[in-house]
C-alpha cells in the first residue's frame, strides 16, 4: 500500500482554500472551551444511570465518563449518541479538563460483615487518586458525590479538593425527600408535585423527616394532627418515613442494587446546576455552626442550587425535637469521620 504524497499535499490545499472561502473568521486561537461540561465519574450501574439521565435531561455539551469498570458494562453507554459522550480509559483524567460540574460515583462496595468505618476507610483510599486528579484538570469545578456513605464521603472530598465547601455537594436527601413525597401524596390522594414535605440529616438510617414542615397548599399537617410522625399517632403516619429508609434496602434485595432513581435525581440536580435556576434542594453541605451544631460535618438541608453551586441555605424553622434528630445525624457522622486516616 503506498500514498501519493503530492496528492496529499494537494488535498490539503484545497481542503485550506474551501474552509477559507466558506467562512470569515471572527476571532482569532482556540475555541473556548465548553461551558456545560459534565463529567461522570465511575461507571457501573449508577454512573452509567446518572449519565443517562443527565443526557436525556440537561443535554450538556460535553459528558465524560471516567470508568475503573471492565469494558463489558461500557457496552452500555453505547445507547449514548457519541458526539456528545466520551468513555474514558482509566487514570486518563486530561480529557476531563474544564468540567464545569463533575459527578462523582466510583466507590467500593460493602463486602458482608465489613464494618462501615472499614468500608469507608477503603472509599476514602480510592477518593485520594480521584479527587486530586478531578481538581488539577477542572479547577473551578463543582463535585456532586454520589458514592456511599454519601454524607461522609462528601466531607472527604472537601478536604481532599481544597475547594469551597459552596463547590462540594453530595446527592443526600434529594432521592429520599422526593420519595417521601411520593409516599405522602399516594396515601393523601394527590399527585406528588403537590405535596409539600422535605427529609433532612443523613441519607441513612438517621434521615429526619420535617413533619411540622409537610402541607398541602400552605395547609399544614401537623396542625390538623399534631401527632402526625409520633408513637401517638394513631394513623401512624411516621411508617411513610421508615419506607422511605427501607426502600433502598428493598430495591437491593430485589435486584442487588439501586441506580435509576438517584441517577434521575442527579439529573435533577445537574439540570438546576447547569441552568443556573437558583431551586431548592434538600443536599448534603457544609453544616458547622448551624442548628448547634460544632464539628464539620456534611448532611442534608434545603439548599438553593445554582451556577455557584450551594448558593445558600434555607433556614427552615424546625421543632426542638427535629433539631435534636438533626444533631443525632451530625453525631453519628462525625462519630465515623473522625477516625478516618489520610485525608
Amino acid at each position: 500500500t503506498w500514498t501519493c504524497l503530492s496528492c496529499v499535499s494537494s488535498s490539503a490545499a484545497v481542503m485550506s482554500s474551501v474552509l477559507q472561502k466558506l467562512v470569515s473568521p471572527m476571532t482569532s486561537g482556540p475555541a473556548e472551551p465548553p461551558r456545560n461540561k459534565v463529567t461522570v465519574v465511575g461507571v457501573g450501574q449508577v454512573g452509567m444511570a446518572c449519565a443517562v439521565s443527565i443526557l436525556l435531561r440537561v443535554r450538556p455539551n460535553d459528558t465524560h465518563t471516567h470508568t475503573h469498570t471492565h469494558a463489558d458494562k461500557l457496552r452500555v453507554l453505547g445507547l449514548i449518541p457519541r458526539r456528545t459522550t466520551y468513555l474514558v480509559p482509566p487514570g486518563d483524567y486530561a480529557v476531563t479538563a474544564n468540567s464545569r460540574l463533575v459527578v462523582v460515583t466510583a466507590g467500593v462496595r460493602q463486602q458482608e460483615g465489613e464494618s462501615r468505618l472499614n468500608l469507608v476507610q477503603r472509599n476514602v483510599n480510592v477518593f485520594r487518586s480521584i479527587i486530586p486528579q478531578i481538581v488539577k484538570h477542572s479547577p473551578d469545578c463543582t463535585l456532586i458525590v454520589v458514592s456511599n456513605p454519601v454524607d461522609v464521603l462528601t466531607y472527604v472530598t472537601w478536604k481532599l479538593s481544597g475547594l469551597p465547601k459552596h463547590r462540594v455537594i453530595g446527592s443526600g436527601t434529594n432521592l429520599d425527600s422526593a420519595r417521601f413525597r411520593y409516599l405522602m401524596a399516594e396515601r393523601l390522594g394527590i399527585h406528588s408535585t403537590s405535596f409539600n414535605g422535605w427529609v433532612l440529616g443523613e441519607h441513612g438510617d438517621t434521615s429526619v423527616p420535617v413533619w411540622s414542615g409537610a402541607n398541602v397548599a400552605g395547609v399544614n399537617l401537623q396542625k390538623l394532627n399534631p401527632d402526625i410522625g409520633t408513637d401517638c399517632d394513631k394513623e401512624q403516619w411516621k411508617d411513610t418515613h421508615k419506607a422511605v429508609v427501607d426502600s433502598a434496602y428493598e430495591v437491593i434485595k430485589l435486584k442487588g442494587y439501586t441506580n435509576w432513581a438517584i441517577g434521575l435525581s442527579v439529573a435533577d440536580l445537574t439540570e438546576s446546576i447547569v441552568k443556573n435556576m437558583s431551586r431548592v434542594h434538600p443536599v448534603s453541605t457544609m453544616v458547622k455552626n448551624m442548628y448547634g451544631i460544632s464539628e464539620e460535618v456534611f448532611l442534608s438541608l434545603p439548599c438553593v442550587l445554582n451556577s455557584s453551586g450551594v448558593s445558600s441555605v434555607i433556614n427552615m424553622t424546625l421543632t426542638d425535637d427535629e433539631v435534636a434528630q438533626l444533631r443525632n445525624s451530625a453525631d453519628t457522622l462525625w462519630g465515623i469521620q473522625k477516625n478516618l486516616k489520610d485525608i
